[in-house]
């Protein structure tokens, strides 16, 4: 297990694969719940699935946390939103901080046909984030990441009421990925820029009645921590 975990987090910080982190759902589609990301690949038969090169079958932890940009940070303050932390989720100075809670990943031959070539899902039950204006508090929660469309879900909340389960809520841009740093017996991986989503951005636009949250927005840059054994 140990081995095979190691030997993922390389491949991944080598190929800004692993929170280039991100269930595959339609990426327009505000109500499509992500599944894992094989199913993109259900053409293939039983037989021509290959065996991964790496695979980490349960996820155990950390934590992901993203440092809030700056200009996001002033883009709340422009549009009097006020944010806050949803359940387990922390914001410490300046980032807030998401505990993984659960997932498997499995890395594919980059070299072979078979895509996409980083799979699964990464879960961070029971925590999230609040932006509130006035009477109105939007909770954003729950949150999917799939490794293999960089793409990230939630739940969305208005006034402690679902509107939408797993939306996408955040696309994942893994160019700017920092190599892999080993700490202890956990690895970290840092630098991907976390964007605002066209439907995420539709969404609060819609609640909060303006115009003004942009898609691919910056929101701040993510920083996931795993345990390696």
């Amino acid at each position: 297990m140990r081995t095979s975990i190691k030997t993922f987090l390389g491949v991944a910080a080598a190929g800004s694969l692993m929170f280039s982190l991100a269930a595959c759902g339609p990426s327009g589609s505000a109500s499509s719940a992500p599944a894992t990301s094989s199913s993109a690949s259900s053409a293939s038969s039983a037989a021509e699935m290959p065996k991964p090169l790496a695979s980490i079958p349960a996820l155990t932890g950390t934590s992901t946390a993203v440092k809030l940009d700056a200009s996001f940070a002033k883009a709340l303050e422009t549009l009097k939103l006020t944010p806050g932390v949803v359940g387990k989720a922390q914001l410490t100075d300046g980032s807030l901080v998401f505990p993984i809670t659960g997932g498997k990943v499995d890395y594919y031959d980059p070299a072979k046909e078979y895509r996409p070539y980083v799979q699964g899902l990464i879960s961070h039950a029971g925590s999230g984030f609040s932006l509130t204006a006035g009477d109105t508090k939007v909770e954003l929660t729950n949150f999917t990441i799939d490794p293999g469309t960089s793409k990230l879900y939630g739940d969305v909340a208005v006034n402690g009421k679902t509107a939408v389960k797993q939306a996408y809520i955040f696309n994942l841009d893994g160019s700017t990925l920092k190599p892999l740093e080993k700490s202890g017996d956990t690895a970290i991986l840092e630098g991907t820029r976390v964007l605002i989503s066209d439907t995420a951005a539709g969404l609060l636009n819609k609640t909060f009645k303006t115009d003004a949250v942009k898609a691919d927005m910056l929101v701040g840059i993510a920083k996931i921590t795993v345990n390696t054994k």
